[in-house]
């Protein structure tokens, strides 16, 4: 297994361990009898971790080192989201979802930033491929959540399953795994305490933000959106969130070449109007197809915008690139975590329709701020790539 391959695992362990817990956000929030504003408050204690694991946990990133943040990271939130299912309440489940998003925050710094020095090495760009094995998780788990709620397996065996293969597989794979080195020009200064976003970097955290949002919506409410709207079977609502994590996965595995070769910021203008045709034919479908039809197109306009977002911040070159990574998965993760649970509250007093409606202006306006990707081309295979700040 190739060195940078070891990282792209990390990612598809951690979405394959969440992905099996918000594909079952149906059966959990039957069995804590929650209201979609209850549940979405329930969500917002995971969002709070990531929050402080972004902002707290770059030192210990650091010193830990690529191999150790694994294990303690992808591990850990593993563990924490097998055991939710097994809580007798959602009062005592919301603070294993917290501390399951504190090594969520971690995991997205140690993996990012590895992927970020890779890239360096190898002369061109893997972040997309990166970011599309957790999409490629994510659609595999959801794809297995469907058929095991049709078959009326319970959530806390299910849970029990995925994290035993997470931890038989993490333990073969980030065995091998070995820091990169740094970029030549990145920032020779220590990564801080505490990692905050700057003035300059704002631009790039809408543009992240507003796809990160409509993949929350998707990915934590399509399947209550399918059984509210149109009364499908488990399996047919499952398939929105499978269909969906296929379509990002396809995009994001396959775009970095169109990247290396059209640059960044066109790229990103033609995904996010592909974004937002999507989102409005899920709030305006008239049957199950076209709903599902639009959550294919969201998802292929989700998939490489925030890995574009994560490649320009940790080429700015004003700060270290983790507490820049950092800093701008602050604002994007908190919008990923916190903005589903606001959209349910949205779906609980305007209707479920009207929430997807709710993320278009979001998205436009990280349409109006594309030119912070603006970048030099991609090197050719083999030269290494040095990082610049951007505009």
């Amino acid at each position: 297994m190739k060195p940078h391959h070891r990282i792209f695992f990390i990612q598809f362990a951690v979405a394959v361990s969440l992905g099996a817990l918000l594909s079952r956000l149906p059966d959990l929030q039957v069995k804590f009898g929650l209201s979609e504003g209850e549940l979405g408050v329930l969500l917002v204690a995971m969002s709070s971790g990531v929050l402080f694991g972004l902002t707290f946990s770059v030192r210990l990133v650091e010193r830990l080192g690529a191999r150790g943040t694994a294990f303690l990271t992808v591990f850990g939130a593993a563990l924490l989201f097998a055991a939710i299912p097994w809580m007798p309440s959602a009062l005592l489940a919301a603070p294993l979802f917290f501390v399951a998003g504190i090594f969520t925050g971690a995991f997205e710094i140690n993996a990012n930033i590895e992927t970020d020095r890779h890239e360096a090495l190898l002369g061109y760009r893997i972040m997309s491929r990166a970011h599309g094995m957790w999409s490629l998780g994510f659609c595999l788990t959801a794809f297995v959540a469907a058929g095991m709620r049709q078959a009326g397996v319970s959530i806390e065996l299910h849970s029990l399953i995925v994290l035993a293969a997470v931890l038989i597989s993490g333990t073969v794979v980030f065995s091998g795994i070995a820091n990169a080195p740094r970029r030549p020009d990145a920032h020779p200064g220590d990564a801080s305490h505490v990692s905050l976003p700057t003035i300059g970097l704002m631009p790039l955290c809408l543009i992240a933000a507003a796809p990160l949002l409509a993949e929350g919506a998707s990915v934590d409410w399509s399947t209550i959106y399918m059984r509210d709207v149109f009364a499908t079977e488990p399996f047919v609502g499952g398939l929105s969130v499978t269909l969906f994590s296929l379509a990002i996965a396809i995009g994001r595995l396959g775009m970095d070449p169109l990247v290396d070769r059209f640059n960044p910021r066109p790229v990103a203008i033609a995904l996010l109007a592909i974004t937002t045709i999507g989102l409005v034919m899920v709030a305006m479908a008239p049957d199950p197809a076209v709903a599902l039809i639009g959550f294919c197109l969201t998802g292929i306009g989700c998939s490489s915008v925030y890995p574009l977002a994560i490649s320009a911040a940790a080429r700015r070159t004003d700060r270290p690139a983790s507490v820049n990574v950092a800093a701008l998965g602050q604002t994007t993760f908190v919008v990923f975590f916190a903005g589903p649970p606001l959209l349910g509250f949205i779906a609980e007093h305007f209707g479920i329709r009207f929430s997807y409606w709710a993320v278009v202006p979001l998205v436009l306006a990280a349409l109006l701020v594309t030119k912070a990707l603006a970048a030099a081309p991609a090197p050719a295979l083999g030269e290494p790539e040095l990082g610049r700040p951007n505009a």
